[in-house]
């Protein structure tokens, strides 16, 4: 029996090339468990698995997608079981092991979280990795102490993945959400999902001589690293966090320790990769009580795998606004 995925190839010159093609059971990686996958995602890490790579991918052919949501057909783990919906983010899926742009994938048990109820699987993709890396971060925070009361919180590089269902999920819980974006056409649709002020990129994103601004923020999740970091640290309000979750601005931090010494501002490193079982399990409970889902609704932007192409390079160039859901089987 073949079925339909985006293969990615490299050439004796080192040149990819990613195109549908028809694969077969037998050509899928080792696992425990078969999953019919319904939906997957698009994230930066994709857009680079898509293309060039960038240093993610060990062997070719290879099939992307870092997130996949589905119904178990075949499990060796008592675990699971024919039926059963689950999910997938993290564990370097779709980098090192084959991904969910395929209508079927074959997987490690320990990898799957099951899927809870009340969320779809089409909405379990249109949260995926970058989703779940926003409810660790407001976990983070929370866990820090934050809470509305405090103030108002800042997301950087607001109208992507991250930044979005972070925007959402923190206007739903009560807080001022001030989103920052370098895409003025995005305001509406950030205010859409809850943000009550919207901060120009150019405004925040150079580094300034002083390294303590106005107290203004009392939490922060920085999709963006970089400058911008280096500048918000110096606003935030004393004993508060910042959750780190991405580097679109840089990796590099051109900042001085005065913000943790004198405000006792934390740094927080969230990763969403290597998450334990349970702290999985708790953030998509939480997904499912705390994400407005109306609103992520409202960030979807449908796709099929022959979209992929085009949409990895969007991505990679910070085209992309909200959510795309891959349909597997369009």
């Amino acid at each position: 029996m073949s079925f339909n995925a985006l293969v990615v190839e490299k050439n004796d010159e080192g040149k990819t090339s990613a195109a549908v093609q028809e694969i077969t059971l037998d050509q899928l990686p080792e696992g425990n468990v078969t999953v019919a996958v319904d939906y997957s995602t698009v994230n930066y890490k994709d857009g680079l698995c898509i293309g060039p790579g960038g240093g993610l991918v060990r062997n070719y052919p290879h099939v992307p997608g870092i997130d996949m949501a589905g119904v178990v057909e075949a499990s060796d783990d008592p675990r699971f079981k024919s039926g059963d919906r689950v999910v997938l983010t993290g564990w370097r899926y779709g980098e090192v092991h084959w991904g969910g742009y395929s209508q079927k994938t074959r997987v490690n048990a320990d990898w799957l979280v099951p899927l809870p109820d009340g969320i779809s699987t089409k909405q379990a993709m249109a949260v995926g990795t970058a989703g779940i890396t926003a409810m660790f971060s407001v976990i983070a925070l929370e866990a820090q102490g934050m809470k509305p009361s405090d103030g108002p919180v800042l997301v950087t590089g607001a109208a992507g993945g991250v930044g979005s269902v972070a925007t959402a999920i923190l206007s739903n819980l009560g807080y001022e959400v001030a989103g920052v974006t370098g895409r003025p056409e995005t305001a509406d649709y950030l205010k859409s999902l809850g943000a009550t002020q919207i901060v120009a990129r150019e405004e925040i994103n150079e580094t300034v001589k002083r390294p303590l601004e106005a107290e203004t923020w009392a939490g922060c999740i920085d999709a963006v690293g970089g400058d911008m970091l280096a500048r918000v640290l110096g606003q935030m309000k004393y004993g508060a966090s910042v959750a780190a979750v991405g580097l679109a601005g840089g990796a590099g931090l051109p900042a001085t320790v005065i913000p943790f010494l004198l405000r006792g501002v934390n740094l927080l490193g969230i990763d969403s990769v290597m998450q334990p079982y349970d702290n999985r399990v708790a953030a998509w409970k939480r997904i499912a009580t705390d994400l407005p889902f109306d609103k992520l609704d409202s960030m979807v932007v449908d796709a099929t795998l022959s979209d992929l192409p085009a949409l990895g390079r969007d991505i990679l160039k910070g085209q992309v606004k909200g959510r795309v859901v891959v349909d597997v089987n369009a």
